[in-house]
């Protein structure tokens, strides 16, 4: 098993190069739970066009609670899976309005509980709008980790339990922001830049490869 001592190191090296804000990280906990629902398989920057729209057309939850879900789908209907999206979303308004006194709830167990969410977007939620430790594992968490070592689960939910054994606590929040602009940036899924690579001597991941 990969040390704490040797994780930190890699993730301290990567901070400083991806400081950029977390999308979901809406300054929220209702923005960024709707935010980070909505981003599944869809790009943030999609997102980030459709949202201050929906927010200015359904300010508060009652009204995702009371809308019409073809009214809720006009105004997301540029994103994926935007039929579930938007039936999620007046779910979810209403299970927050009826067993949670219109408040997002605090624990992991509970958010997940909601429509349509699942632990990624319950981590996000935590950490971005609690600041809560919690490890969200997406595609590019999912994949950085295996390429070095530091999980060998082909389950999110295992991964999820693999890094919190070997990441210090207080880094299980910056992983996913730091890991998504690195993903994006150089260790991409078809065409990994390794050469690029500011831990490149550090990843196990092999072949390496070259320009």
């Amino acid at each position: 098993m990969v040390s704490k001592k040797t994780t930190s190191r890699i993730i301290k090296i990567l901070e400083p190069l991806y400081t950029a804000k977390g999308m979901v990280d809406l300054g929220n906990p209702e923005d960024t739970l709707i935010a980070t629902l909505l981003s599944a398989r869809t790009t943030d920057e999609q997102v980030l066009k459709v949202y201050p729209g929906l927010r200015k057309r359904f300010p508060r939850l009652q009204d995702f609670a009371e809308a019409d879900v073809k009214d809720i789908e006009s105004c997301i209907s540029s994103i994926g899976l935007y039929h579930n999206k938007a039936r999620a979303i007046k779910a979810l308004a209403i299970r927050l309005l009826e067993v949670y006194d219109g408040q997002v709830p605090k624990t992991i167990e509970e958010l997940i509980t909601l429509p349509g969410v699942g632990r990624k977007t319950a981590s996000c939620v935590l950490w971005y709008s609690f600041k809560i430790p919690a490890m969200a594992v997406d595609t590019h968490v999912f994949r950085i980790a295996h390429r070095l070592g530091w999980a060998q689960g082909k389950d999110p939910v295992i991964v999820e339990q693999e890094l919190m054994q070997v990441i210090p606590q207080d880094l299980w929040g910056p992983v996913n922001r730091i890991f998504v602009q690195f993903g994006r940036d150089i260790c991409k899924p078809l065409t990994p830049q390794c050469w690029r690579c500011p831990v490149r001597d550090l990843c196990p991941y092999q072949p390496k490869t070259t320009p």
